[in-house]
């Protein structure tokens, strides 16, 4: 499993957002500059987490991003999943060598992580990460 970078910035930019809620709308060129991230990449990412109801935006001059939810119902995996799709659990070995024991060994260990790693992020809250 890897998170990508994409998944990194949304985090980061979505834990600026909370850590910052109380300022009201969060300018997407204020995270850009703080975490060096390009802003048009930037902007495509925070769009992703409107779609996934974890921002809200704003247009127009005093437009900008700012929670759609408290962070402490939005989880880690709800950014991970925004970002990056669903977290799967498919290595695909019992297709390919159906006979191997070895294959269905390794599928099984390999979904018992993937379920341990989506529990984790699931029961993550953005809130969680704050470090207030």
């Amino acid at each position: 499993m890897r998170v990508s970078r994409s998944t990194g910035y949304a985090l980061l930019a979505a834990g600026y957002i909370a850590k910052h809620k109380e300022e009201g709308i969060i300018l997407s060129q204020t995270i850009s500059k703080k975490y060096k991230i390009p802003l048009e990449y930037l902007l495509k990412l925070l769009q992703q987490l409107v779609r996934a109801n974890v921002l809200r935006s704003k247009r127009g001059p005093r437009g900008g991003f700012s929670m759609a939810r408290t962070p402490s119902k939005v989880s880690m995996l709800e950014i991970i999943e925004a970002v990056d799709g669903p977290m799967t659990s498919r290595l695909d070995l019992t297709e390919l060598a159906p006979r191997e024991k070895f294959s269905k060994k390794t599928e099984q260990a390999y979904d018992k992580a993937i379920t341990q790693a989506r529990n984790v992020f699931k029961k993550t809250k953005l809130s969680d990460l704050l470090g207030k």
